[in-house]
């Protein structure tokens, strides 16, 4: 039985590492590409994205791959009526199928933190490698359009000399947030700061016109330093993007967060209408202070959803060897494509529906965060129900 164990395990094993090594080395490049086309990135850019995309390719690789595995060799397995000789011999199946699971379920929590590696450090590192890109993404697009926008500037130019923008115009943020700031020059240079995310520019002879707010630096240089942290750096990321241990603290800060802002909301409230002053109760102010409140809240619902959500992705491996293994056993069906194919339609029908509908309810906060497990738990019962009939009949 061992002997028969190691065989179904090395036949899975070869083709897990063929696909996934195929698969995610073709979503490697797909992504490259799609991020060199959207950032402007160079070739040594792309190199430094290849590590960080690579978690993110694995996550989508690995539940598919383990997929096709299973159904390739079994599907093989059971057309040669090797099942049915097994079970002629007194064994159960499950000799032949606990190695699938077995690997499945070390690939599920291998997926969860693959996950929880890509949402976090693989999306930061992105971008840390996009910023310290800037300067010359910026250089090479103000040489062919004498433009370039950016979230945190906009800059056009007459003319590119070596390092120096000719007649450049900027557009920057104000110190204050309390509009953008056009700067005019003679001529100016980038210069980023690799590692701080940072960017200097550095203006001669020029003017700065701003709401209620006009300066000028005649024949004098003149230094601004943007910040080019996407989402504020590390002080304020997307729930998205927190890595898993950072969640559970992130919720408690968030539910102390709404708790202040209702307190204070009701405070002023209890003020306004002891001193009559109702009108303010529907101005701008408060108007104001109810969006903010509403925006919080669909913040936490989405922390909350992020967690069982990982989990739930990682999971997948589990569930489709289940189907996987069952519905190719009972398919007999020798070629590889046709077998996965009859295998992950119906997925593809069923799970991703249930997946996406529960993410999207529960980032809403209309339904219960640990409602993004249905897929799964439908796939595991269809899974038991296709074992218990492989195994009886």
């Amino acid at each position: 039985m061992r002997l028969l164990t190691r065989y179904v395990l090395r036949e899975i094993c070869q083709i897990f590492l063929i696909t996934l090594v195929s698969l995610t080395t073709l979503m490697i490049l797909i992504g490259a590409v799609r991020e060199a086309i959207a950032q402007g990135l160079g070739a040594a850019q792309i190199i430094q994205l290849i590590p960080f995309l690579l978690p993110n390719a694995l996550v989508f690789a690995v539940p598919g791959t383990i997929l096709f595995s299973v159904s390739s060799v079994y599907g093989r397995m059971s057309s040669a009526n090797e099942v049915i000789v097994l079970k002629s011999l007194g064994l159960s199946p499950m000799i032949i199928l606990w190695p699938a699971l077995l690997m499945a379920v070390v690939l599920s929590f291998t997926t969860v933190w693959l996950n929880d590696l890509a949402m976090s450090w693989g999306h930061h590192g992105m971008q840390q490698v996009v910023v310290n890109a800037l300067e010359d993404i910026a250089y090479g697009m103000l040489r062919t359009h004498h433009s370039f926008n950016a979230k945190a500037f906009s800059v056009t130019v007459q003319r590119v000399k070596g390092r120096q923008l000719i007649s450049p115009v900027f557009s920057l943020p104000s110190n204050d947030n309390s509009g953008p700031v056009t700067v005019r020059a003679e001529s100016a240079e980038l210069r980023s700061n690799p590692g701080s995310g940072k960017l200097t520019i550095s203006l001669y002879n020029g003017r700065a016109d701003g709401p209620g707010f006009h300066a000028e630096f005649p024949n004098q240089l003149y230094e601004r330093e943007i910040d080019l942290q996407p989402e504020g750096g590390s002080r304020d990321p997307s729930p998205a993007h927190l890595s898993l241990a950072e969640i559970p603290g992130s919720i408690v800060q968030q539910k102390e967060l709404i708790q202040q802002i209702e307190q204070r909301m009701v405070a002023q409230a209890g003020i306004r209408m002891v001193t009559g002053d109702f009108d303010s109760l529907a101005g701008p102010s408060w108007s104001v202070d109810s969006q903010n409140i509403q925006f919080q809240k669909l913040r936490l619902y989405r922390m909350q959803t992020e967690l069982p959500r990982r989990w739930a992705n990682g999971f997948s491996c589990l569930c489709f060897a289940l189907v996987g293994s069952g519905m190719a056993i009972r398919r007999k069906n020798a070629d590889m494509l046709t077998s996965f194919f009859l295998c992950f339609l119906p997925i593809l029908l069923i799970y991703y529906p249930f997946l996406f509908f529960g993410v999207d309810r529960a980032k809403a906060g209309a339904i219960n965060p640990n409602a993004v497990w249905l897929g799964n738990i439908v796939l595991v019962a269809w899974g038991l129900w296709l074992l218990r009939r492989v195994i009886r009949y």
